[in-house]
């Protein structure tokens, strides 16, 4: 099999993809075509089918696994393939699990270290919340391992959200043992539930797509109203301390425009936004150097980052 991210400017293909996404579209000239988005474990790829009337283009729909033949081009940076020939590939020609991206680091071990942050937590209505949301609710936690942390850009593959969480709850952990003034529990607890209205916001795999209740409400919001009735659970939760981890998590997009209903007010949400910024950020990175396979030390310009990105020369 040829992985996605094996991929180069020039490259002829023949090999099956499971097909993510498909949309009809009109050139400007009036004449159809098909956005087509394949996938396999190591990442996505736009493809063009300009001729879908053509004999060699057979039908197909959105999580069919599809094999194609057709050309790695460029555009705007980005590389796409235009889809030449396709047909729809038969169970026993594919293996599912070469096509569902999983986190590189093992969910058992992120689950427990998580448990420990859980542990950490000393106010004991907080920690209430926290040990019935991750280590009572089974359910819970087997979505929550299992959901990326975003369709795409950041963390789009199985276990992301869990490795996501993870992440920023360290970057947490560091700043409240660095900055006094921010108080530990509130801090920890809105880290490691800042992001859970994701198992609602997005399907699971392979189709990793906003539902219905992600596109009309989305997860911060979600968040929040699990977080409140989550509270609601637990006798004699101080609606103080419900009404600030509701607002870490409301705001914890740091901006209105960012998608934040309200904008850090309290010292553990700034910390919360920074924190789950700089994770996104560099997880993006990481993948935008990963997937580039070409010797050039400058890589090109990438739009998330508005910059021409450098590769770091060796020391």
């Amino acid at each position: 099999m040829r992985y996605i991210n094996e991929l180069r400017e020039g490259d002829r293909i023949n090999a099956i993809y499971l097909c993510k996404q498909k949309t009809s579209a009109v050139t400007k000239n009036g004449k159809p075509y098909e956005n087509v988005t394949i996938q396999d474990k190591t990442g996505s790829l736009d493809g063009k089918i300009w001729d879908p009337n053509s004999q060699g283009i057979d039908d197909f729909d959105v999580l069919d696994y599809i094999e194609i033949m057709g050309d790695v081009t460029s555009f705007a940076g980005a590389l796409q393939i235009s889809i030449k020939r396709l047909r729809k590939a038969s169970k026993g020609e594919y293996d599912p699990a070469d096509y569902l991206p999983v986190s590189g680091n093992s969910a058992a071990d992120m689950y427990a270290e998580l448990l420990q942050f859980v542990d950490s937590v000393g106010n004991p209505f907080l920690h209430a919340l926290l040990t019935n949301q991750f280590t009572d609710d089974g359910a819970f936690r087997e979505k929550f391992c299992s959901h990326s942390a975003a369709k795409s850009v950041h963390h789009s593959f199985v276990g992301g959200l869990l490795e996501h969480t993870l992440s920023v709850t360290r970057l947490c952990d560091y700043m409240a043992k660095t900055y006094p003034v921010l108080k530990r529990d509130l801090l920890i607890s809105a880290a490691l539930l800042h992001d859970i209205g994701k198992v609602d916001e997005l399907s699971e795999f392979p189709l990793n797509d906003y539902t219905d209740i992600g596109q009309l409400v989305g997860h911060i919001v979600l968040g929040a109203q699990m977080v409140r009735d989550l509270t609601k659970e637990i006798p004699d939760f101080p609606e103080v301390l419900r009404n600030e981890l509701m607002h870490c998590i409301l705001a914890h997009h740091g901006e209105l425009e960012y998608g934040s209903p309200k904008k850090p007010a309290l010292a553990e949400a700034v910390a919360l936004n920074l924190a789950d910024n700089l994770d996104a950020r560099m997880e993006t990175l990481t993948e935008v150097f990963t997937s580039d396979k070409s010797k050039k030390d400058w890589i090109g310009y990438n739009r998330l980052f508005e910059s021409n990105l450098r590769k770091t020369g060796e020391v």
